[in-house]
């Protein structure tokens, strides 16, 4: 049930690869944080992977919740790639180039602002 009500709030893409930790409501509105789950990136299928960790948090900016500002918390997972010695990440498509939005917020108010 929570994984439903999580694709009515975030980006499709977001609900599947990462997992809500805690939600915080502050002043300035909402803020979800999230960690992307331990599922290695599949271009690396076939490669021992082991999780190391996260790369440093990430803010972004979504569709406002109940008329509050929305801040989504992310922290990206990084693998060690012990076939070829590499970190490696999941590619991000999340964020709209040259800004802190998710790229369908960005997406809406180019729109908007039409």
């Amino acid at each position: 049930m929570e994984t439903e009500l999580l694709k009515l709030l975030l980006p499709s893409n977001l609900v599947e690869q990462f997992e809500l930790i805690r939600i915080e409501q502050q002043t300035d509105g909402y803020h979800l944080y999230l960690d992307q789950r331990n599922r290695p990136p599949g271009e690396y299928e076939g490669h021992k992977l082991e999780s190391k960790g996260f790369v440093d948090q990430v803010t972004l900016r979504d569709f406002p919740l109940r008329g509050k500002a929305c801040f989504l918390h992310l922290r990206r997972r990084k693998w060690c790639d012990h076939t070829t010695g590499d970190t490696v990440y999941s590619s991000w498509d999340s964020v709209a180039e040259g800004t802190r939005l998710t790229a369908e917020f960005a997406a809406f108010l180019k729109e908007f602002n039409r």
